[in-house]
């Protein structure tokens, strides 16, 4: 799988219009794909950090490892690359459909 760039881009906006012939089109197509990726992130994220929203009657270390646990998870999170980012990847390489709803 290709690398998401973590930086900024210059992107050719004549190539990312090409898929739909409409360079406002590829960006709302590219914003709804960011917009589901990052919920996805999202509740990935809360249901690994609802483990431990558990109440249990812990000593200090236990709840000291589990606080360490969590942070480690956030911070995995925020080193992703951000959903705008790899939704315009996925856009690029024709990973994922969409298709314009006709009236």
């Amino acid at each position: 799988m290709e690398k998401v760039a973590d930086n900024t881009v210059t992107r050719d906006v004549i190539k990312l219009s090409e898929p739909t012939g409409n360079i406002y089109e590829s960006v709302v197509v590219m914003a709804k794909r960011a917009n589901q990726i990052a919920a996805d992130l999202k509740r990935e994220l809360s249901d690994k950090l609802q483990e431990f929203t558990q109440t249990t009657a812990a000593d200090t270390l236990e709840e000291t490892f589990e606080n360490n646990e969590q942070i480690e998870i956030s911070r995995y999170y925020e080193r992703l690359p951000k959903p705008t980012l790899t939704a315009i990847k996925e856009f690029q390489n024709g990973e994922f459909y969409w298709r314009k709803v006709e009236e």
